[in-house]
């Protein structure tokens, strides 16, 4: 078969770069297109020479101007750490409407599958638990997270819009928690967070009891749940993480034991909006997808604090 050639927009992020590395393995060319805003050279430092990956300095708010034919558009460029999206909540909204056009436009151009990598936080703060796709969501629109969340949302409706409307061959991948290497130490996201303060012997910050929820999921099961359905025919969206439960204090107590640290936990006072509880219900992922992540907890905490 002949090459197949992805564009991947946040390419040189956290989850695009892995998400890279493992398309270059199986034999796609890939071009990386990334204003490194939160992304990072390092992170695609050994892909720099493979002719297979091709890097385009690029804010995806921009006309994407690209030669030549494309099979799969990715569109995973985001601010997607809360203290990301606080410091630029303007630019945060642009990415996920005007980077969503662009990046669907250059998809109905070159008439390519297109996949959105959407989140968990268009669930928002969810009164169902666990959350299915079939539903909508309690969101605060106006509220400091709004940003994010409403981005998010708006790009699936744009999504699915060019859908109906050009009949183009659409993905919306909504990931859960993710972490793993290659995750900035001061992401501001509950792992890195607490990885970098107890190998620093710093207080482990847990906001509000650390009763609220989470479910994380490993970088390399995401990867194969991404390409998955980048490979699939559905076009619904389809949650993408570990449904494993965890409480904020469960987590911090794992990383200190894994870590020996000494670090002690301080509480501070929950953020606005924050979710009380995250776990997906990936029924239609196992169904249609055949996808399952295999990584407990431990063993990615292990993998993430040895790259740390």
């Amino acid at each position: 078969m002949p090459e197949k050639r992805v564009v991947i927009t946040g390419g040189a992020g956290f989850i695009g770069s892995h998400l890279s590395s493992r398309l270059v393995t199986l034999g796609y060319r890939v071009v990386c297109i990334d204003n490194l805003i939160t992304g990072s050279l390092n992170n695609v430092r050994g892909l720099l020479k493979n002719k297979k990956f091709v890097f385009m300095k690029q804010d995806v708010c921009n006309y994407i101007d690209l030669a030549g034919k494309v099979d799969y558009v990715l569109h995973c460029a985001s601010l997607a750490s809360p203290e990301d999206y606080l410091h630029f909540p303007i630019k945060t909204l642009k990415v996920g409407s005007l980077g969503t056009h662009n990046a669907l436009g250059l998809a109905k151009e070159k008439k390519a599958v297109f996949m959105l990598f959407s989140t968990s936080e268009v669930y928002g703060d969810p009164l169902v638990h666990p959350q299915k796709e079939s539903y909508w969501g309690n969101v605060n629109p106006v509220g400091i997270r709004g940003c994010y969340d409403e981005s998010k949302r708006f790009a699936e409706a744009l999504t699915m819009a060019y859908h109906r409307a050009h009949k183009l061959d659409v993905k919306i991948a909504r990931i859960f928690n993710t972490y793993g290497p290659k995750m900035r130490p001061h992401d501001g996201r509950v792992v890195p967070n607490f990885i970098s303060q107890a190998l620093n012997n710093k207080p482990l910050t847990v906001y509000g009891t650390g009763k609220q929820t989470r479910s994380f999921c490993y970088i390399s099961d995401l990867v194969e749940g991404l390409y998955r359905l980048m490979k699939s025919a559905v076009n619904a969206p389809v949650n993408l993480g570990n449904p494993a439960e965890f409480t904020v204090m469960q987590l911090a107590k794992m990383v200190l034991e894994l870590t020996n640290s000494k670090s002690k936990i301080v509480f501070k006072p929950l953020p606005e909006d924050d979710p009380r509880q995250r776990q997906p219900d990936i029924s239609r992922a196992k169904k249609l997808l055949k996808w399952l992540p295999k990584v407990p907890l431990e063993e990615g905490l292990k993998k993430t604090i040895s790259s740390f």
